[in-house]
């Protein structure tokens, strides 16, 4: 069905896929997120006299005191490197990071032999798009069946962040075969152009769940049936769905997704490879050497299992307790009612944006509290500017989504993106300054 809207069915934060039990009936109240913001001494500055208001979590959230412990513990403490020692110090340093990954891996429905570290989301996604190019060596034991060439499709979205287009575009290049990608209308609705794209010539389909421009749920499920009716694997970015809702990998029947600590109150430094068991044995590794083999010859090597033979060399061990301790957060708080809190910042920020004269919100739909806007013939720089000097922190430009601006017909836009700890106070505060700033840029003109 060309040049049709593929419709989110997914009605708001259930779209993740996997939530368990029954929503709770209240979202986050005044006095959860004063305490909330107790935990964030950063929250507490001032700007020229004005209070910060953070409204740019999804470029990368703030951290609360017990990430920032747990990092500075593991380094008072148990400083030592991993799965290399045997005295006291590396066993204990081994077992603090191996209960990290058990922690992260069951916060997104997954085992802890399918998580795999990486330095951020768009490590992880190279390391994808680099083994199904590398194809990998039979003699060590590893298959060649998901090895990408010419003839093969590859199949994205118009609405994907760099991160998730520029790495199939080089393997594209890389190995002859061929990009495709699903369009988008003005509004950022994909069409559904999927039988004509998604084949038995397709071999990844790779999609974001949250876009990080509109704020919106993908149709994950409807483009996962389809990938998988073609039997063609299917690559999720998660980076703006896994701090704000309950996620599982598994229901969504995913074979790979990926997110990152720092978006989700954790360290930078730290990204997280989700693959499916089965998947990750049969795809070569990206970076070889140290701590990823099991026997080293002059004539060749043999590698560990997953998720080992993916982490050569030295590990963000750190980062990757401080991000178990952000996981441990959250999941205290309540990944419905973080969701909650969050569907209902995002509904305010919509409504109260569309309700400017000149302001266009980009996007529709359930969303999660993220919005981005255009001001009419003013410059997204010159309202982050407006907005700043009131101590209003948003993000600008076009966001590592150049494709999908063009195709809404603009440069760059203005994003205001909520965390747990934003309260409805700091949105109206946005919004009454994004008032005054269509106001003044367009008497101006």
């Amino acid at each position: 069905m060309a040049n049709t809207r593929l419709v989110d069915s997914g009605g708001g934060v259930d779209t993740s896929g996997g939530s368990s039990g029954t929503m709770p009936k209240r979202s986050l109240v005044d006095e959860d997120i004063e305490r909330i913001r107790a935990d964030f001494p950063i929250l507490k500055r001032t700007l020229a006299g004005r209070p910060l208001t953070y409204l740019d979590s999804a470029a990368t959230s703030q951290k609360p005191l017990t990430v920032l412990d747990a990092e500075r513990d593991f380094y008072l403490r148990t400083n030592a490197a991993v799965h290399r020692g045997t005295h006291t110090l590396a066993v204990d340093a081994t077992e603090e990071f191996e209960r990290a990954r058990a922690t992260v891996a069951a916060f997104v429905g997954a085992a802890a032999d399918e998580i795999v570290w990486t330095s951020n989301a768009t490590a992880a996604i190279n390391l994808i798009a680099y083994g199904l190019s590398n194809g990998g060596d039979p003699a060590a034991g590893q298959t060649e069946a998901l090895r990408i060439g010419p003839g093969d499709d590859i199949v994205v979205t118009e609405v994907e962040h760099h991160a998730n287009l520029v790495p199939w575009q080089q393997l594209a290049r890389r190995t002859g075969a061929t990009l495709r990608f699903i369009p988008a209308d003005r509004d950022g609705n994909l069409l559904d152009t999927l039988d004509e794209l998604i084949t038995e010539r397709c071999r990844v389909v790779a999609m974001h769940h949250v876009s990080n421009v509109l704020g919106t749920f993908n149709e994950v499920a409807m483009l996962t049936t389809r990938a998988h009716e073609v039997g063609a694997l299917v690559v999720l970015d998660a980076c703006q769905s896994v701090p704000h809702v309950p996620v599982d990998f598994r229901a969504l029947d995913v074979d790979f997704a990926v997110f990152s600590g720092h978006k989700m109150l954790g360290p930078t430094g730290i990204g997280v490879l989700y693959g499916r068991r089965d998947v990750l044995e049969r795809l070569p590794p990206f970076l070889t050497g140290g701590s990823m083999i099991t026997t080293v010859t002059m004539d060749g090597a043999e590698f560990l299992p997953p998720p080992q033979r993916f982490e050569a060399g030295t590990q963000p061990v750190a980062q990757a307790i401080g991000l178990a301790a952000a996981v441990d957060y959250l999941a205290e708080i309540g990944m419905e009612r973080v969701a909650l809190h969050g569907a209902r910042l995002g509904e305010r920020l919509a409504l109260g944006l569309s309700k400017i004269d000149g302001v266009r919100v980009l996007g529709h739909g359930p969303r999660v509290g993220l919005a981005a806007f255009d001001i009419a013939g003013v410059h997204a720089h010159d309202v982050g500017q407006f907005l700043d000097d009131q101590a209003i922190a948003v993000r600008v430009g076009h966001h590592c989504a150049q494709p999908l601006h063009r195709r809404m017909g603009l440069t760059a836009s203005t994003r205001a993106s909520a965390g747990v700890y934003t309260t409805d106070a700091e949105i109206d505060r946005l919004l009454g300054a994004v008032a005054e700033a269509a106001d003044y840029f367009g008497r101006l003109r």
